[in-house]
């Protein structure tokens, strides 16, 4: 059977995942009566709940005779590490933009690392039967877009199409039949290539290893594009590192292939097609699967390199182990080795003592999706503020840079631009009219300094603003960016919080707890109105007597508490905090950093 692979790209919340479901349903992936949930590709828990995809998947539709691999990728650049290695599988990319809001950075992302690769684009404007939508403006801005990032001239001459995924038509003029997806089928069909690797069928089986999962029956699996040869089940392979070194002999022992949302054993994987191998016990992502006369490895994906970390520790608070069941750590490391051996976008590493462990990722989002993971598997954590990487080059300090693209409404342009270019050390690269009433700002601004900046943001901006970031490059070391301006309250004693004290310490500032909640010495239970921590005490009861006074009986009506997600809470504490995970609670408490912490700690800040 002919076969074209493609991969779909799109920034998070463009319809990318909601296209697929129709590519699916209208190619007779389903039967008609299937019950089918809506996102199909997004089967892990945390997406459906966030809207994002994370874990690059594969599919496969079938086209006038023509099998189509379809590679669902990440729009989120967090989770770059599994973009990077999907877009080797594919042959051509569908550039999935939302009409109205043109190319947006993760767009700019994941469409680079493509264009690099010599792939040729398809453009699908998405969501064109919105009110607000401008097609012709959005296909303008993707045609710079790819002039900015290099493209040549073949890659410019890129064929588009109007679409909406929700309404399940794409057409290739905006006043088309609008019936069904039939147009970018054929688009795919005409413009994608079929995979070169078909005319290498006779030669030595070899194939690089893109993704890595795992079966509890089969054991490890292994997903890639077979380069040469063809493979059956039963057959010997050998794994090479990216170095050529061998790791392991094996027999496979099942061949597994995607045909609409199921993976289905075929008798024999052959050139072209994008298949998933069981057998091995060694070999992971980026390791090459070949027969065992051939010696050389193919070439790997370089992976760009983490720019925060977050140490990861054992939970030590009095409260530990009512919540979870994983507490030691040895357990937590084995876990974390576990995601690094899986997700090559992550490092983990040992601290000196052996009690913590220092998670080096892309982005924020990043680790809050791989502690949400472990605290919904039963870990207890605690969990440090995240910290920056810096680079030395030729004696310079550099330090990881973002390019912020913010759509606010004007009114809020003053405070955002005052934000990013004063306290936080950016750099303001454009400004222009985004809709009405609307401004796009773009900045280049430290890591540093966006790490806590998304509460803010919002807070300033009323809750309209948009901000999205993705990594832009390195840069000279900026100086020192102010953290956190308020203090914390904290709690002085243990025991359980009661509704009177707290109504006291309302106009010390905002609570992070409730009424009747346990607390703890050291635990963070507010945030003060001033810049300096204070003990507080969340115990104190009324004093009663039998001598009743004006105003003695007024009924206490608390404020309701500020309640932090996972991310806000790492992005909120200072260095001296740690955030507390269990898997029903997040509580933010106070750390006694001893006196060599503090120095290895200001050293690392500069």
């Amino acid at each position: 059977m002919d076969i074209r692979n493609i991969a779909i790209i799109a920034h998070v919340d463009h319809g990318k995942t909601t296209l697929v479901d129709q590519l699916l349903r209208q190619s007779g992936a389903f039967r008609e009566n299937q019950a089918v949930a809506e996102r199909a590709m997004d089967n892990n828990d945390i997406e459906r709940e966030r809207g994002i995809t994370i874990l690059a998947k594969a599919t496969s539709v079938e086209w006038k005779g023509t099998r189509i691999n379809i590679v669902d990728t990440p729009g989120h650049a967090d989770f770059g590490g599994e973009v990077e290695r999907i877009l080797s599988m594919v042959d051509g990319v569908c550039l999935l933009v939302d009409a109205a809001e043109g190319p947006m950075p993760q767009t700019k992302f994941v469409t680079s690392k493509a264009l690099a690769l010599g792939l040729r684009p398809i453009v699908v404007l998405n969501k064109v039967d919105k009110p607000a939508a401008e097609p012709d403006q959005a296909l303008d801005d993707v045609f710079d877009l790819f002039a900015n990032l290099g493209a040549n001239d073949e890659q410019l001459d890129f064929p588009h199409v109007y679409a909406s995924g929700i309404g399940g038509w794409a057409d290739m003029t905006l006043d088309g039949p609008r019936k069904d997806m039939s147009a970018l089928f054929d688009l795919i069909l005409k413009h994608v290539e079929p995979p070169r690797q078909a005319a290498r069928a006779k030669e030595p089986f070899q194939m690089l290893a893109t993704t890595l999962g795992a079966d509890p029956f089969l054991g490890r699996l292994l997903t890639g594009r077979v380069e040469a040869g063809t493979a059956r089940a039963g057959d010997t392979l050998k794994a090479l590192s990216r170095d050529g070194e061998r790791i392991e002999q094996f027999r496979i022992s099942k061949i597994l292939a995607f045909r609409g949302l199921t993976q289905t054993p075929i008798e024999a994987a052959e050139a072209g097609d994008i298949v998933t191998i069981a057998g091995m016990s060694k070999a992971t992502v980026a390791d090459t699967l070949c027969a065992p006369e051939v010696d050389t490895a193919l070439p790997a994906q370089p992976i760009d390199p983490p720019t925060i970390s977050v140490t990861f520790g054992i939970n030590d608070s009095p409260l530990a182990g009512q919540d979870g069941k994983k507490v030691q750590s040895r357990v937590i490391r084995e876990r974390l080795m576990r995601e690094a051996e899986v997700n090559v976008a992550i490092k983990v590493e040992d601290t000196p003592g052996g009690e913590a462990f220092v998670v080096s990722g892309r982005g924020e989002l990043q680790m809050g999706v791989l502690i949400e993971n472990m605290r919904r598997e039963g870990f207890e954590l605690s969990i440090s503020r995240p910290r920056v990487i810096f680079r030395e080059e030729n004696g310079q300090r550099l330090e990881p840079i973002e390019e912020v693209i913010i759509d606010v409404d004007d009114e809020y342009t003053g405070v955002v631009i005052e934000k990013l270019t004063g306290e936080r050390k950016g750099d303001l690269v454009d400004m222009r009219p985004a809709g009405v009433g609307k401004t796009r700002i773009i900045a280049h601004v430290p890591a540093r300094g966006l790490i806590g900046y998304q509460g803010e943001f919002m807070t300033d901006t009323r809750g309209n603003g948009v901000l999205n970031r993705i990594f832009h490059g390195w840069a000279p070391y900026k100086g020192a960016i102010q953290g956190r301006r308020q203090g914390v309250l904290v709690s002085m004693e243990n025991g359980v919080s009661v509704a009177y004290a707290l109504w006291n310490l309302e106009e010390r500032g905002k609570m992070f707890i409730g009424a009747q909640e346990q607390v703890y010495q050291g635990m963070i239970i507010g945030e003060h109105s001033r810049d300096n921590d204070l003990e507080v005490n969340p115990l104190k009861g009324k004093k009663l007597t039998n001598v009743r006074a004006s105003g003695s009986d007024e009924a206490v009506r608390l404020t309701p508490p500020v309640r932090m997600s996972l991310e806000e809470a790492i992005a909120y504490i200072n260095d001296d905090e740690l955030v507390e995970v269990t898997p029903r609670n997040i509580r933010l408490r106070k750390r006694h950093l001893d006196p060599h912490e503090r120095k290895r700690q200001a050293r690392a800040d500069g």
